[in-house]
């Protein structure tokens, strides 16, 4: 991702994450002050992983390096999103699947299409491997179908739910699915996802005890973004109950909250022209985001006896299909301009204001 070089981590990608999980510890709740604090030093946790996350993508090379900022917020996400379904409430069934929806319609449109826009403003055309835009998406369009679609029309359970039968073999083939996916990305077919200039780098890479350093910062960073989105997250209720919005809005903003380093990494990689980079970081997010989540989910829902409901509304199967028919088309030529990305916008648009005014 970086093309300069990182013989030493600037003082603030270390301090500020340390005192975002000092505030955390401290607690926030109820302290106007407090909080305006907490997310101030939340945005800078995201910078600083944005930081540590390009230094180890230059040590490590791509596609390693977008796997590694995408398997790294997704264990996180995984973990935030168990804890709440075995701590219970009044949405817990509905929880996996929301989560996963928000994220997968803010990576598609959100962050692929931010990208494809602003990549397209400066650069007018960006080039990226078609082949390795397709091997991403036919696999992801498969877990969608399977996991967020399907359900609404098996015979076995009424509504939109798997039996424990079904779950088991759902979450097998996420995860034969997913880990198909990383063996031709990172060993039978890496050179679909690099691009030409990935193995001539302009600066030479970082030490390995700084690459180590900034890999363990980075899992601090993404640690603390989680926490005090979670934490932060009654003061966001209040704000999205005083302008009369459905409570579903709140899981998008923290959802969006907890994409924010891939988005901005992904953005960052668009304005150099390396939308490849972009790309790999995007499509690998909403796989892992999906393919992960779903088996963990379902062994949780088994030991603890939790109700799973997986099926998509109508509204949102139409979304959901017209954001992956559209990434489809604006990917399936190799090169990309502007109006991608505002198409893309737009979709996403929609998505947040029917959540809003359903």
């Amino acid at each position: 991702m970086a093309s300069h070089s990182h013989s030493s981590l600037p003082l603030w990608s270390i301090l500020l994450p340390l005192l975002a999980w000092a505030l955390y510890f401290i607690g926030i709740k109820d302290n106007a002050w407090l909080e305006i604090g907490g997310g101030l030093l939340l945005i800078s946790s995201v910078l600083a992983a944005v930081h540590h996350a390009e230094v180890v993508a230059h040590k490590i090379g791509e596609p390693f390096g977008s796997v590694v900022l995408a398997l790294a917020i997704t264990v996180i996400e995984v973990a935030l999103i168990v804890a709440l379904m075995v701590a219970g409430g009044d949405n817990a069934a509905y929880l996996a699947r929301d989560t996963i929806f928000a994220a997968i319609m803010l990576i598609l449109n959100g962050i692929l299409g931010i990208s494809l826009m602003i990549g397209g403003w400066k650069h007018r055309e960006q080039f990226f491997g078609q082949k390795s835009a397709s091997t991403a998406l036919i696999t992801l369009v498969a877990i969608l179908v399977l996991t967020l679609v399907l359900p609404n029309f098996t015979t076995s359970t009424e509504g939109p739910t798997y039996n424990s039968a079904q779950m088991v073999f759902v979450a097998i083939a996420s995860l034969v699915l997913y880990g198909s996916f990383m063996m031709v990305q990172t060993v039978r077919h890496r050179d679909y996802f690099l691009a030409d200039d990935d193995d001539h780098h302009h600066a030479e890479p970082p030490s390995t005890k700084v690459a180590l350093t900034s890999l363990g910062l980075l899992i601090i960073c993404l640690g603390i973004v989680v926490l005090l989105a979670k934490a932060l997250s009654p003061a966001i209720e209040g704000i999205v109950a005083q302008i009369g919005a459905p409570k579903t809005l709140v899981g998008v903003i923290i959802a969006a909250v907890v994409l924010l380093p891939e988005g901005l990494a992904a953005l960052k990689a668009a304005r150099r022209n390396r939308f490849q980079t972009s790309l790999n970081l995007a499509l690998g997010s909403a796989l892992a985001s999906i393919g992960l989540t779903i088996p963990s989910v379902v062994l949780v829902c088994l030991l603890y006896d939790i109700d799973l409901i997986l099926g998509l509304d109508i509204k949102s199967m139409v979304l959901l299909g017209l954001s992956a028919f559209t990434v489809m088309l604006s990917l399936n030529q190799g090169r990309t301009n502007m109006l991608y990305g505002i198409v893309l916008l737009v979709n996403l648009a929609a998505y947040i204001f029917t959540v809003i005014v359903p």
